[in-house]
């Protein structure tokens, strides 16, 4: 059968091209191997933010007594619940991905696809058959899997991704979380509040090491606040797991130590499925990991395409989605813009909840700007005070000069609602001067962004 676009991977990239190039009346094939909607939706984004929502109202319940509720009798977590609950959430939105292709007349191709010569994909179903299937198109969106390091290696049981860390059958008394980014510092998180006892490790400085270095800082404290103990500046060197707990040798600037756990969960990153998938026989470049693309994500063979995690750039669901829709428009001939990617929003659903956007302070002035900083704490927030959640604040970094909005920082409660309202100004170049005379409503947490630009300006009102 011949398509006008042959897809491989129905993650958030390749379902949501798929959909937009049959709006542009496409003829379309998406070949998964796996769950429909990819990590993200099955084992990523959604089924994790199930897992913390469990654990937020676990806590809630738990500090009920300070909202003037009194909850009778012994209030524990049930961690096969969680996770019941947790894998159907992402059923759900899986089954929804499946009626989106019905309604948009997407074919579902199932089997393992390897790209071809010739604009051609060749399809192996679970039986062994091949079929070959003709395309003017093909866009690779084979997404990401855990990284595997050797001082790391994942056997599943005592040492696991991020896979095995949402379906564990009992909750372990120690962990050790190795990676704080985004997803270590979720888990990290998730566990903690449960009543595992965790040990955080992080190679570099900070905590979240993307993030701005106070949001970083803050983060770091509410965890300690938590009792999650953090190592920084440290590397896991060996995990010995021959015993009933696993001994873990940690490399600090102090020297070695040894801390035991039940589980070690290896959160350093992820690595790219590029593997097996017939690009070198197609002819298409890739460079450390990474396909080479152009500003529309064409690689350097006509026709092919590659979208997500497997190109350069933040391996984000909702970055991965807009560039799979940059790059169906632009197969259809649409006039399109290349994806700014100084305006990517940021997330880490931790509590505090983390979310930026743009350069951080620390980058701003490397990069030569004269600046302009506001900061809001939300222990000035009537809304942060009626919700008992007054950990963080708003930080933002304008140009001195013209008045650029540059970057936003938040942490708190929600935050990671709040960040779109800065990207879609940042997108239509809005001065500070116009946030400060857009009404925010009151009480919320977003008039906290209103807030910390007027400090910028020096006319915050409530500090």
């Amino acid at each position: 059968m011949k398509y006008d676009i042959l897809i491989l991977g129905s993650g958030p990239g390749g379902y949501v091209a798929a959909i937009r190039a049959a709006q542009l009346n496409k003829k379309v094939g998406v070949i998964e191997k796996a769950e429909i909607g990819g990590i993200c939706l099955n084992w990523g984004c959604i089924p994790t933010k199930a897992l913390l929502k469990s654990a937020q109202v676990f806590n809630y319940a738990r500090h009920a007594v300070d909202y003037g509720v009194n909850i009778e009798g012994d209030i524990r977590p049930d961690l096969a619940a969680m996770v019941q609950r947790s894998r159907q959430v992402a059923d759900g939105m899986s089954k929804g991905v499946q009626y989106l292709f019905k309604k948009n007349k997407i074919d579902l191709i199932k089997g393992t696809g390897k790209v071809l010569p010739g604009k051609k994909m060749e399809v192996t179903d679970t039986e062994g058959n091949t079929t070959v299937y003709e395309t003017g198109n093909i866009i690779i969106a084979t997404g990401a899997r855990s990284k595997e390091v050797h001082s790391l290696p994942q056997d599943g049981k005592k040492i696991i991704g991020y896979r095995q860390a949402m379906t564990l059958k009992k909750l372990p008394q120690k962990m050790v979380v190795v990676g704080s980014g985004a997803i270590g510092s979720e888990f990290a998180y998730f566990y903690n509040s449960l009543g595992v006892e965790v040990t955080l490790v992080e190679f570099l400085p900070n905590v979240v090491p993307l993030e701005d270095e106070e949001v970083s800082k803050q983060l770091a404290r509410s965890f300690k606040k938590a009792k999650i103990k953090i190592m920084l500046n440290s590397s896991v060197e060996s995990v010995d797991t021959s015993g009933e707990l696993c001994q873990v040798q940690i490399k600090t600037k102090k020297g070695m130590e040894t801390i035991e756990a039940g589980i070690v969960l290896s959160a350093v990153g992820i690595a790219t499925n590029l593997e097996g998938i017939g690009l070198e026989e197609a002819g298409i470049k890739t460079e450390m990991g990474k396909v080479l693309v152009d500003d529309f994500y064409k690689t350097n063979v006509p026709g092919y395409f590659a979208i997500g995690d497997i190109v350069h750039g933040p391996a984000l669901a909702h970055m991965a989605s807009h560039e799979g829709i940059t790059c169906v428009e632009k197969i259809a001939g649409l006039d399109v813009e290349p994806i700014n990617y100084g305006n990517i929003p940021a997330c880490t659903y931790t509590s505090p909840e983390v979310a930026s956007v743009g350069l951080s302070e620390k980058a701003a002035k490397e990069a030569g700007y004269e600046i302009k900083v506001g900061k809001f704490p939300f222990t000035a927030s009537g809304k942060a005070s009626a919700n008992g959640k007054k950990e963080g604040f708003v930080k933002v970094i304008f140009d001195a000069k013209y008045g650029e909005w540059l970057g936003c920082h938040m942490i708190g409660e929600n935050v990671t609602e709040m960040i779109a309202e800065v990207v879609v100004a940042r997108k239509l170049e809005t001065t500070g001067r116009e946030i400060i005379k857009s009404i925010h409503p009151h009480p919320t947490m977003s008039e906290a962004i209103m807030e910390a630009v007027a400090d910028a300006y020096g006319e915050v009102i409530h500090l």
